[in-house]
């Protein structure tokens, strides 16, 4: 009877526990085989803490946020030390090499974003025996056309936008909306176009803060006495070579506060993204996801990561969504579409 791993890192996000349960019901359920969870993502890996998983485990799961496996970002003991001290990673490969064969695992099922992923493929490269299953609420892995908990994240910021249009227009202010995206800016695109943003902001295009005040003057002067601006945190401006210190909503209000004298607003949803239930898409999502895992896993595919392209579940090298961001195309579909609503993205 094969024994598989499965490990949660990163942030946490929408869907990690639908995914979990997938991975469970398919190896303990349909092909009987144990499931051993490691806590924390790969600190537990490496100090070996884990858990038997059962199927009575994963009951009731489908619908809840977090991760019942607990996870890590800060703390990877295999983050970025690795690169720098090669003694140091041979020591915590041969342990993880000899956690896994004390447990008795053919192979590991790692969930997580993309410093998960390149940490599995790391793991691949050493000789372990690793599945990929990208998750990320900003939607920046390369290789698959979408992660499961970006969906959830989008619903949650276009609701944001949906609320906060009320105040802008009653107090006759500029309400400015920070949400995740330091490399890619996803949501605030997606959401701004259906939550009906006025400006979107995103690290893909560089933005002149005198352009963004004169779309403000420009709806003002239309008897529009309010706007409403998404920004990714990653948006930067063209006139600077350094991104500047602080909340990006917050440089931006104070910069367009001189320059308009109409007030500003900033929230920042932050971590409010990642929580909370997850969607019916990111449900659906996690679920294939962690099933097409499981089968790989039973038939002994290592080395690989589920994706999604077009409607489908592929499996492709792990390396190809550890690579590169999932960037935004700034003259592709989406910009094109905001941009012909009359969207200043402040270029």
């Amino acid at each position: 009877m094969k024994t598989i791993g499965l490990i949660t890192g990163g942030g946490d996000c929408p869907g990690l526990n639908s995914a979990i349960r997938a991975v469970v019901k398919t190896v303990a359920g349909k092909f009987c085989c144990e499931v051993v969870g490691f806590r924390d993502g790969f600190k537990g890996l490496v100090k070996n803490e884990f858990v038997n998983i059962k199927l009575s485990d994963v009951s009731g799961i489908l619908d809840k946020g977090g991760t019942i496996l607990g996870t890590s970002s800060l703390d990877n003991p295999l983050s970025t030390e690795w690169r720098e001290n090669p003694e140091r990673d041979m020591d915590l490969i041969q342990t993880i090499k000899e956690n896994i064969s004390m447990h008795e695992m053919e192979g590991i099922i790692v969930i997580g974003g993309d410093q998960t992923m390149k940490t599995a493929a790391m793991l691949s490269e050493k000789g372990i025996n690793v599945i990929g299953i990208p998750k990320a609420s900003a939607n920046d892995i390369s290789g698959t056309d979408i992660s499961f908990g970006y969906m959830t994240a989008v619903d949650t910021a276009t609701e944001a936008v949906d609320k906060l249009h009320s105040t802008a227009e009653s107090h006759h202010r500029i309400i400015i909306i920070e949400v995740m995206g330091d490399a890619s800016g996803w949501i605030a695109l997606e959401a701004g176009i259906a939550g009906g943003a006025d400006v979107i902001l995103i690290p893909e295009i560089k933005y002149n803060i005198n352009r963004v005040a004169r779309a403000v003057f420009d709806r003002k002067n239309s008897g529009k006495n309010f706007s409403i601006i998404i920004v990714a945190q990653g948006a930067y401006s063209g006139d600077r070579n350094d991104k500047v210190e602080g909340s990006t909503g917050e440089n931006i209000a104070k910069e367009l506060q001189e320059l308009t004298s109409i007030g500003c607003e900033v929230t920042v949803l932050g971590s409010l993204l990642r929580g909370g239930r997850p969607n019916t898409y990111d449900r659906l999502l996690s679920t294939r996801f962690g099933v097409r895992a499981a089968e790989n896993a039973m038939e002994g595919n290592y080395g690989v990561a589920v994706v999604v392209r077009g409607r489908d579940i592929l499996q492709v090298p792990i390396n190809e969504v550890a690579d590169l961001n999932n960037k935004v195309d700034p003259k592709g579909e989406w910009v094109r579409i905001a941009k012909s609503l009359g969207v200043s993205f402040g270029d």
